[in-house]
Order: C-alpha cells, then structure tokens, then sequence
C-alpha cells in the first residue's frame, strides 16, 4: 500500500503528491468528484484546502472527503522520482 507525503493542490481540481517511494505524480481528481461527500470539493477553494492526514496518510478534506493512496497513484501521472524509488 502507497502512502503520501506530501499534497498541493495546483488549480482545476488536480494535486501534485509526492508518495512513500519518492514518486511524485500529478492527478487530475475532476472527473472523480461523485457523491455527497466530494460536493463540496467542487468549489475549488474548498478543493485547494487539501492537507494529508497524519493517521491515514493520503489527502483529506475537513468535510471527511479523502481518496485511497493506491487509487490516486494509479490514476497520478508521474512527473519525477527519487532515488530511492528506483531502489
């Protein structure tokens, strides 16, 4: 299971994430934003307020909304890596 570091958001619904093997990709979370719990991420300044909860170690809004790390390293295009994830 993949774990994220780090989370920005970087406008028009998408976030720049660094995970636990260094990888860093973009992800584009638009087209994901279904059901009641992601509603309010579609204002995109309650979108940007992204942080990563400490206990789960993925993004999460105030509200409860969060998405599986797995999930968004799946869906992320990468954009760097480390060192350490070509160890």
């Amino acid at each position: 299971m993949r774990h994220i570091k780090t989370a920005r958001s970087i406008g028009e619904y998408r976030l720049e994430l660094e995970f636990d093997n260094g990888v860093q990709k973009v992800v584009d979370l638009g087209s994901y934003l279904r059901g009641e719990i992601f509603v309010p991420l579609k204002d995109k300044k309650y979108f940007a307020t992204v942080t990563v909860h400490p206990e789960l170690e993925t993004v999460f809004w105030e509200n409860g909304a969060d998405f599986s790390p797995d999930f968004l390293y799946e869906i992320g295009k990468e954009i760097r890596s480390t060192a350490a994830a070509n160890a």
